[in-house]
């Protein structure tokens, strides 16, 4: 008798336990949910107020035959574009992100839009031509027939998005070191120095590229940038705030990801010790020639297998 009323207390308190444990997820889920939403409507008052909703990257509807690639990675087509939703517009930035579950890696791969690439159905043109001739579905099969690797996902980033998620996410700036004076061809010019930039600054910094090194510098500056937002806005702190970021740049973004994806990609990136994110540049250093080609101007030649066997080799590893 004593044992019987001992095990229906015991029963009870884990029903209470579990009751608990439910409440705190539905309140937690409630409140992603609440956050997510806020995020959503604070970047739609913003882009209605500047009347580009008809015009938002993110109202253009795209085909993507997207995959993982052979080592088990997922792999995202990152295109940064300022198009204001133009479907007929050259990619301004190419990177593909590439994470692995299994292994907890997150890696940057930057594709410099001038590297001279064959691009199916349209022969031999610079690799930001794909996404003009065929959208994202097209930049992802000239990859891989160059490059040999597949892409599962794909994200189009109207710049104002990142604006707006920087504002968002660094009330005070980011800190990041301006290497030299930035004034041609910006909105915001910069000047020189440790210093911490809001949003309009940040998207300066990773645009510039008027200067002895152009698009080289560019491309560096970028994968310093998102090194530099990675690392100031990482750990366990973030995690209560991600629903709102992806809320924030939402409206602004083009994708076949879901919201959960994101989330679940973004919170294992911020919750774990994952330390530097490893970056890489196609065309790597002696992989190239410049060359100029009627048509198409000033481009960069690659020496496709050099250059492919290079990419395999730092993805795997």
């Amino acid at each position: 008798m004593r044992s019987e009323k001992h095990h229906k207390k015991k029963k009870r308190k884990w029903t209470r336990f579990l009751l608990v444990i439910f409440v705190l997820i539905g309140a937690a889920a409630v409140y992603s949910y609440y956050q997510y939403k806020q995020g959503v409507q604070q970047s739609l008052k913003k882009i209605n107020q500047n009347n580009e909703e008809e015009n938002s990257v993110a109202n253009v509807e795209y085909e993507f035959d997207g995959r993982k690639d052979q080592y088990g990675a997922t792999n995202i087509l990152l295109l940064g574009s300022d198009s204001r939703g133009e479907e007929k517009a050259r990619a301004d930035t190419i990177m593909i992100a590439h994470y692995n579950e299994d292994r907890g890696t997150y890696k940057l791969t930057s594709i410099m839009r001038d590297s001279y690439v064959k691009i199916p159905g349209h022969g031999k043109h610079k690799i930001n031509s794909a996404f003009y001739y065929g959208g994202p579905e097209l930049m992802r099969q000239t990859i891989k027939e160059n490059f040999d690797i597949d892409i599962q996902y794909y994200a189009i980033v109207d710049f104002q998005g990142f604006v707006q998620l920087i504002d968002e996410a660094f009330p005070n700036g980011v800190e990041i070191n301006v290497e030299k004076k930035m004034e041609e061809y910006v909105e915001t010019p910069l000047e020189p120095g440790l210093q911490r930039l809001n949003g309009d600054q940040m998207l300066s910094f990773v645009r510039f590229r008027h200067d002895a090194i152009g698009d080289f510098g560019r491309v560096k500056r970028q994968q310093e940038a998102l090194q530099a937002i990675s690392d100031q806005l990482s750990g366990i702190q973030t995690i209560p705030k991600l629903p709102k970021l992806v809320g924030v740049v939402t409206p602004y973004v083009n994708t076949n990801m879901d919201t959960g994806d994101i989330l679940f990609m973004a919170k294992d990136f911020f919750s774990n010790d994952r330390g530097a994110i490893e970056t890489f540049r196609i065309p790597i250093e002696n992989g190239y020639k410049d060359a100029s080609i009627k048509g198409e101007g000033s481009v960069l030649d690659l020496d496709l297998e050099k250059n492919r066997e290079a990419f395999h080799q730092f993805i795997v590893q």
